[in-house]
């Protein structure tokens, strides 16, 4: 038997041969005619995309501290009555490239004593190993404009652990293991929700969202969901005083719609199916909830919170803010069924009777097609 290794080397193809080989090349797509038109950095495709951060707390983009110490200056427990300055956090996010307009998926499951709007984790001093997040979520899938992109996050049935993971580390040292949401046991027998959260191109200026919920848990299960859209605060800092704003309007037939009116991005409408409730706020700081003064707006960034986890809808306004959220909820969805909401963000015109005839057409039903973001998700080669 012949060693592998002692095996004669076949010769090494020649220049000719290699000159008259023809490499396949990929079929042109949609994303390829995409990409053509998006060589500069200010490119319409690009306009809108996955650009919200997961985390802004804890960051030295939001560090005041004399010290220096970021993560004591906005820590996570701040996140949900703070307003930042310099960016925004969300799960799934969407916004412009400018971050002036946000769009994220909020979650809540009954038990937790806040709604789930952004990651949760450890500073560097509470981590055993330093800072770390401490949940679970995946990037499926996206393509280079952005005009499709596909995220999972896993919410538990129970309480978030917030309390245990934070004391539990705190208590090993840098020897031991670190404890993850896993080990808590809180996932045990799969009660979780898996959300998948699709953003669909059909324009650079008109985004389908889809958002499924599937239980996989052994029993029948509640769960909120609150698609959230906001401004980011730049107008308590001094320098730029004008307030966006955003504002109910009725869409057609069984569709809710908040209309956005920026000075610099225009007007965008943002449209849900199913007759959601909407609730309205401000993205500003509860002074009283943060730091114990007084002052500030008397309907702050956690009002819509306060309302959907607390009952307390004092906080909240019912026509106009600078937040708002659709807020769909669901006693018991039964072990491995499904939930799906659905949006389409779309620019508006200025001009006088734009929104009433964009209003007048079915703005989250066909794009020349049925509504499925999944159509526009890219195709692997096999």
């Amino acid at each position: 038997m012949v060693s592998p290794m002692t095996q004669a080397v076949p010769d090494r193809p020649t220049e000719a041969a290699c000159e008259s080989s023809e490499t396949p090349q990929p079929s042109p797509t949609p994303e390829h005619a995409r990409l053509a038109e998006s060589r500069g950095a200010d490119a319409p495709w690009r306009l809108w995309g996955p650009y919200l951060a997961a985390r802004q707390w804890g960051t030295v983009r939001e560090d005041y501290s004399a010290d220096g110490d970021a993560w004591a200056s906005f820590p996570f427990d701040h996140a949900h009555t703070r307003a930042y300055r310099w960016g925004d956090d969300g799960i799934a996010g969407l916004t412009d490239r400018y971050g002036f307009l946000n769009v994220a998926l909020a979650l809540w499951n009954g038990h937790d004593d806040r709604l789930k709007e952004r990651l949760f984790g450890l500073t560097n001093s509470q981590g055993n190993h330093g800072e770390d997040i401490k949940e679970y979520w995946w990037h499926l899938d996206a393509t280079p404009t952005h005009s499709y992109a596909e995220t999972l996050y896993r919410y538990p049935h129970r309480a978030f652990p917030y309390e245990h993971l934070v004391t539990e580390n705190a208590a090993r040292d840098r020897e031991q293991p670190e404890l993850e949401l896993l080990d808590t046991g809180v996932l045990e027998e799969n009660r979780f929700f898996d959300v998948v959260i699709r953003h669909a191109k059909g324009g650079p200026e008109d985004v389908l969202i889809e958002i499924t919920a599937t239980n996989h848990g052994p029993d029948a299960a509640p769960l909120h969901l609150l698609p959230q859209m906001w401004f980011r605060n730049t107008w308590v800092w001094g320098r730029d005083t004008r307030v966006p704003k955003l504002s109910f309007a009725r869409g057609s037939g069984d569709q809710a719609a908040v209309l956005a009116e920026h000075g610099y991005l225009g007007r965008y409408l943002l449209v849900a199916d199913g007759e959601p409730r909407v609730l309205f706020c401000d993205n500003e700081t509860d002074e009283q909830a943060t730091f114990g003064a007084s002052g500030g707006s008397a309907y702050p960034k956690n009002g819509i919170d306060s309302a959907v986890v607390h009952g307390d809808a004092s906080k909240t306004r019912r026509h106009y803010g600078t937040k708002a959220a659709f807020w769909w909820h669901w006693d018991a969805i039964d072990p491995g069924a499904s939930v799906t909401v659905r949006l389409r963000l779309t620019r508006v015109a200025r001009r006088p009777g734009a929104l009433r005839r964009r209003l007048a057409r079915h703005p989250v039903g066909p794009l020349g097609g049925p509504f499925d973001p999944r159509a526009a998700a890219p195709r692997r080669p096999r």
